[in-house]
């Protein structure tokens, strides 16, 4: 049976809880010797037979990009494509990496900014198609660019309740400040706050004596721009993720997803994934949930078009308000000029641009692996199988028919996720609702391209807000249903624990 957990309010502080005791860390991460001593027989006999498979490093099959990875690895056309397309993907490139300025201005493809904004291109939170970063220091020294704050309240009344039941909304926004924090402003507006930040050092030890210093972050929202939060808002920090391979994510056939969920744990692993469930703009229904790190989303289109209206503050199809997030209490805002033109259907990004930009995003390119056949990669991909990593870090699958772009249908992807939500610990929990997904759930992020990270986005930052400073610490941080996991890793030797990383970095 699933475990119910209350999600935590909090007015202006989030903090997670301490992962364990320091004199407790080696007894919970490493386990009783008669256990561990199990578990290095069951891997050693699944390391023995540990191969490569058949075009695995083909992680998005035919579609993957084999371009030497460099700096670029992450912005490839999907391979295959057909070369009338290509102008399609070049033009929603150009979409993305626009800087927008405020209306009104003689740039009228251009204006529509704001008023009230986190960053003033897509490019600008996903640089290089990659992944975002934690700022590296609070307001006013970083700008926090690549990461922001979500904020939303318990349904305060019937309505809002039917509607979170309907799943006609993911969250009640914070009745002032909407459902994210924006940083920045239009001239003449004032910006809604600051995210601040504050680590403290938490130790752990692993079975071989190791300490691996992890950091845990407490977060709060200062310079308030509108008034005090309201005293049961919820926040969240989120970090920009990696944008490839979604259009082969968004081909899975929803039936192989609902397969792997267990939401009671029936059999008994310990692993209870679930889907989160969703309404979509575009079909007018409830859906799978996909995208984002609870899965908020059923469609990329959807996902790009929230982004557009509440990181950059610009009208679309699918979220017609010019004021993006502005709320009914930030009068200012929402009587500001807007770009709206009749050229665009009246809003500030078209109909043809949003799916122009649909289509980029569909279409950024896997990268091939690298050294998937080397021994020590394949001991850590035995190690990541016997550590049950891949119960919820699942692949390969195979994509269905996507019939207006056939290069990405029918492929053998493996993307490293089931795209289910899991239930994470109290430590990596943000205690804010999303849709079905509790305070508690996280939907399992790919790990494909993961070993590229540093290479594209210049960091090794990992998590949905970025705690992790690299590989092994986002692993010591799982809890909940990757407790064993977590545990596992923590028992192996040096040498296992680097064949394991190995194979992630091959990814």
């Amino acid at each position: 049976m699933r475990i119910s957990k209350t999600p935590l309010r909090l007015a202006l502080v989030l903090g997670a809880l301490p992962l364990l005791a320091a004199g407790a860390a080696v007894t919970a991460l490493g386990g009783a010797s008669n256990r561990r001593e199990a578990a290095a027989h069951q891997t050693h006999t699944v390391v023995a037979h540990a191969v490569a498979e058949r075009d695995e490093h083909l992680s998005g099959g035919a579609a993957t990009s084999v371009k030497t990875p460099n700096r670029d690895a992450f912005s490839h056309s999907s391979t295959g494509m057909h070369l009338a397309r290509e102008a399609d993907f070049k033009i929603g490139n150009a979409i993305f990496r626009k800087l927008w300025v405020s209306a009104p201005s003689s740039t009228q493809a251009s204006d529509g900014l704001g008023p009230l904004y986190n960053a003033r291109g897509c490019q600008n939170c996903h640089l290089m198609d990659g992944r975002g970063h934690p700022p590296r220091a609070n307001w006013p020294q970083d700008t926090a660019t690549s990461m922001f704050l979500r904020l939303s309240i318990p349904p305060q009344s019937a309505e809002q309740k039917q509607l979170l039941a309907e799943r006609r909304a993911n969250v009640i926004p914070e009745p002032i400040y909407g459902a994210q924090l924006q940083n920045y402003a239009i001239r003449g507006h004032d910006a809604e706050g600051q995210m601040e930040t504050a680590y403290a050092d938490h130790p752990v030890r692993l079975r071989d004596g190791t300490i691996v210093k992890l950091r845990r972050p407490a977060y709060r929202v200062v310079n308030l721009g509108y008034g005090p939060l309201h005293p049961q808002t919820m926040l969240s920090p989120r970090v920009a993720p990696q944008m490839i391979g979604l259009g082969l994510l968004e081909a899975i056939p929803e039936d192989q997803i609902r397969a792997a969920a267990d939401p009671d744990d029936a059999d008994g692993n310990g692993i209870s994934g679930r889907p989160n469930e969703v309404w979509s703009r575009e079909h007018n229904r409830v859906m799978l949930g996909r995208f984002g790190w609870k899965a908020g989303n059923p469609t990329i289109r959807q996902q790009s078009a929230e982004a557009a209206a509440i990181d950059l503050g610009l009208s679309n199809a699918l979220f017609a308000q010019p004021s993006g997030d502005c709320t009914s209490a930030q009068a200012i805002c929402l009587n500001a000029p807007n770009g709206n033109t009749p050229r665009h259907g009246n809003l500030e990004i078209s109909a043809e641009l949003l799916d122009l930009v649909t289509f980029y995003t569909q279409n950024l390119a896997v990268p091939v692996r690298r050294n998937h056949d080397d021994p020590v990669v394949l001991h850590g991909k035995a190690l990541f199988q016997s550590l049950n990593c891949s119960g919820c870090h699942r692949g390969p699958y195979t994509t269905g028919t996507v019939p207006d772009q056939p290069h990405l249908g029918r492929q053998k992807i493996w993307p490293y996720t089931d795209l289910l939500l899991h239930d994470m610990g109290e430590d990596l929990a943000d205690h804010r609702p999303e849709g079905v997904a509790d305070g508690r759930e996280w939907r399992t992020p790919p790990l494909w391209g993961i070993g590229l990270t540093e290479v594209v986005s210049g960091h090794t930052q990992f998590l949905h807000d970025g705690r992790a400073r690299n590989l092994e610490e986002a692993i010591l941080w799982h809890g909940g249903e990757a407790d064993a996991a977590r545990n596992g890793y923590a028992a192996l030797t040096k040498h296992e624990r680097d064949a394991l990383l190995a194979f992630l970095k091959s990814l």
